[in-house]
């Protein structure tokens, strides 16, 4: 990380604007003819231009963000750790360098199974109190996560009105705005009203346009996962052991047919199982999604996941973290609670308007896709169980994963088959 105090320009003020620059093009662009919509997203028309948004987001480059090369160690207790966030602080904002100790008070957010959240409010001399979030990464996150990917996406995801501003890097971490609202737990995700807005804006997160490659990311992540996590050894025993029960060879032939099986039917049925590449969040679990209750504003967060992907894996995805960290199967979506979410999806302002062909195509999509997300996350498992030092079984963990994709995986397949026989049965007796 390259050490600098300087802040330019502020970077609140800096998107506030920008947010105000887009709106100003998006309705003056509005007299004009309209671009075609994107058919494979539904009704809705993509609301952020990629190379509009690329115009504003260009000038925020992280070197206009206040870095510093200070480290912090995530797993200290909290009365450790504050002196040295307090410490940081100081180093990446000039305005706070001279504050006493005690104008700053330092609490835990959240702790994660990969990183550490906090809370820092800070009483400057104005009397103005300001409170910022320092989210530290897990030791060797690196293994499974693109940073310089994740702060490409930042910048133009902020623009577009999604997650805290960035405010200021470190060697392992960023500072951010403060959201005011409470992190969501599984069970908010069940709430009809709250799945409804999660669905619309998710919708909207993947109208997002961002520049660079738009090649979907889930099979190359996966394999590097692959290629992390069979070549593991550990230095617990009883680790090892477990580790050694794990058949790899049997894990990437199951990899291989789940890609030929999704792959084939994208490139031989695209038009009745359409899976389109969206700019996916990939984490959209509970923990990533706040509320402010009050104003009744859903907020996504942690975006180190994101890149271009399949809509169905992000959808499945979300679909699966129902369940938990304690990977409680029971607890996820039914087809009538799917169907809901989907709907609103689908139409964000008009959910009861979907067809019900629409509503069952992208049923089937994302159901097949959490077989994906299953091997994914299975797979991150083994890697973390390695590299974190958080308490955390994750080796049990890959088991709950991988079990739960061999007990779905026939179901999902023949449930894609035949909604894929059906619809092409369908076509074939309109063609007559």
């Amino acid at each position: 990380m390259r050490s600098s105090r300087s802040f330019g320009i502020s970077v609140v003020d800096f998107h506030n604007t920008l947010r105000l620059k887009i709106r100003a093009k998006t309705s003056a662009k509005k007299k004009k003819k309209k671009k075609k919509k994107h058919r494979e997203m539904g009704a809705g028309k993509n609301i952020w231009n990629a190379m509009e948004v690329a115009e504003q987001a260009s000038h925020c480059s992280t070197s206009q963000i206040p870095s510093s090369s200070l480290s912090i160690d995530p797993s200290l207790p909290l009365s450790d750790i504050s002196p040295l966030i307090i410490e940081l602080c100081k180093d990446l904002f000039s305005k706070w360098s001279n504050l006493e100790n005690s104008r700053f008070s330092v609490e835990t957010i959240s702790g994660g199974i990969t990183n550490l959240l906090l809370k820092v409010t800070v009483k400057e001399e104005n009397g103005n109190t300001v409170s910022v979030t320092v989210r530290l990464y897990g030791p060797n996150t690196d293994y499974v996560i693109n940073r310089e990917r994740e702060l490409q996406a930042i910048k133009y995801l902020s623009v577009a009105g999604f997650g805290a501003n960035l405010l200021g890097v470190f060697a392992n971490g960023m500072v951010q705005s403060f959201i005011n609202a409470r992190t969501l737990v599984p069970s908010d995700m069940r709430n009809p009203k709250l799945a409804a807005n999660i669905a619309k804006e998710l919708r909207r997160f993947h109208e997002v346009e961002i520049p660079g490659s738009k090649e979907p990311q889930l099979w190359i992540d996966m394999f590097k996962f692959f290629e992390k996590a069979s070549a593991m050894e550990f230095d617990d025993n009883e680790k090892q052991k477990v580790y050694n029960t794990i058949s790899f060879s049997v894990v990437h032939n199951e990899m291989i047919e789940l890609k030929t099986f999704l792959l084939k039917m994208e490139q031989e049925l695209t038009s009745l199982l359409n899976a389109p590449v969206v700019f996916a969040h990939n984490d959209l679990l509970s923990g990533n999604i706040m509320v402010n209750d009050e104003e009744d504003k859903l907020y996504f967060i942690d975006f180190e996941y994101g890149s271009y992907n399949y809509r169905g894996f992000d959808i499945g995805n979300h679909f699966n973290e129902y369940a938990g960290y304690e990977c409680d199967y029971s607890l996820l979506p039914n087809k009538d609670e799917q169907y809901h979410f989907l709907r609103h999806y689908i139409q964000p302002t008009n959910p009861h308007e979907v067809s019900d062909k629409d509503l069952e195509a992208l049923y089937v999509e994302a159901n097949t896709y959490m077989l994906a997300s299953h091997l994914y996350w299975a797979l991150w498992g083994i890697i973390q169980a390695k590299f974190s030092p958080i308490n955390f079984d994750y080796l049990g963990y890959f088991f709950l994963r991988y079990n739960e994709y061999k007990t779905q995986k026939e179901r999902c397949f023949s449930m894609a088959r035949s909604h894929l026989s059906q619809s092409e049965t369908g076509l074939n007796m309109n063609a007559q």
